[in-house]
């Protein structure tokens, strides 16, 4: 099977999980999640061409727009919202329409009001507790703000706090001497690196705001701090044992949130790739697609959590990140 029908049967495997009435991909399951399948969707259909589900963006983003909060996809924690407004701004891509990049927009500036001096920085992840400030909540609201500037004709505000953000974050630790990210800031007073784990996610997300950060800025080094991190992540005995991308809970119990993390990172990794010389990473990620093809897929086109198998068991999270990988190599 080649790529572009295999990509095309999973999305079509994914849309098996999506329940018209509530616009979402099984309601019962983490909410962020039919963010990150709208996004998996929308880079499908951006890489592909093929616009089949076109009819499933205006659904959703009516629907999930309204859902909690008083609307305008706002929730209890600030990466919740920064899925769907990143799914905004790939809707601005797909269809040119300007509501969609406001909707981003207004997002990003919610998040930016959970910004504090706390540890010197940083947007808090939860709401209203502010009790953690951690490396995904910062990621998103950094990749946010460089891509809305860079949708924006003249704009200045939004890269100024996008290099603001990129100077707190690089000098909060999180970072680590491996060249990897761990989960976030203690919560003791020191703000200093907690050693959280190392979710395949937090690599993934730095990697397409350092991109956005680098086409707003043309500063290389971001893209050396980029590659970096991605050649720690793809060359990790732990993340990538054997060459093959592996989040670190698949031999316990992954949780609803886990299974998306692969498809995050890949999803990102691609964009670095694409912007850099030769390729560097086009390897990995073809390594990955095959591997989940031969491995981790069912005779329904459903993937499984491990891609270097055996298939587990199909859900929405497992799916998208399927979608991701395959929509990378395209």
């Amino acid at each position: 099977m080649s790529f572009a029908a295999a990509a095309r049967a999973a999305v079509d495997a994914m849309m098996g999980f999506y329940d018209r009435p509530s616009g979402l991909w099984e309601p019962d399951r983490p909410w962020w999640q039919s963010g990150n399948a709208l996004q998996a969707l929308l880079d499908y259909m951006v890489r592909s061409g093929d616009t089949d589900h076109l009819w499933v963006l205006d659904h959703t983003v009516e629907i999930q727009r309204r859902a909690y909060m008083g609307g305008e996809f706002r929730s209890d924690s600030t990466d919740d919202t920064a899925w769907w407004a990143l799914a905004c701004v790939r809707a601005y891509d797909l269809t040119g329409h300007g509501r969609y990049l406001e909707l981003a927009r207004t997002g990003t500036r919610w998040i930016g009001g959970y910004w504090d001096d706390t540890c010197g920085g940083g947007v808090w992840w939860d709401v209203p507790q502010r009790t953690y400030k951690n490396a995904i909540s910062n990621e998103l609201y950094l990749k946010l703000l460089a891509a809305l500037h860079n949708r924006t004709p003249g704009d200045t505000a939004d890269l100024g706090r996008a290099l603001e953000t990129w100077r707190w974050f690089r000098a909060s630790g999180m970072l680590n001497d491996a060249g990897l990210v761990n989960d976030g800031l203690t919560q003791d007073g020191r703000c200093v690196n907690n050693g959280g784990e190392t979710w395949t996610y937090n690599q993934g997300v730095i990697l397409g705001a350092l991109v956005e950060l680098h086409r707003a800025t043309g500063d290389d080094e971001l893209l050396d701090v980029a590659r970096r991190i991605a050649t720690a992540t793809t060359t990790s005995a732990r993340l990538s044992p054997g060459g093959i991308l592996t989040e670190p809970c698949e031999d316990a119990d992954a949780g609803d949130d886990a299974p998306s993390f692969k498809g995050i990172f890949v999803r990102n990794l691609d964009e670095l790739d694409r912007v850099l010389p030769g390729r560097p990473y086009r390897a990995y990620l073809l390594r990955q697609a095959e591997s989940a093809l031969a491995f981790a897929r069912d005779d329904r086109d459903r993937y499984g959590l491990r891609w270097a198998g055996p298939f587990d068991r199909a859900d929405p999270a497992r799916q998208a990140s399927a979608v991701d990988l395959l929509t990378a190599v395209l």
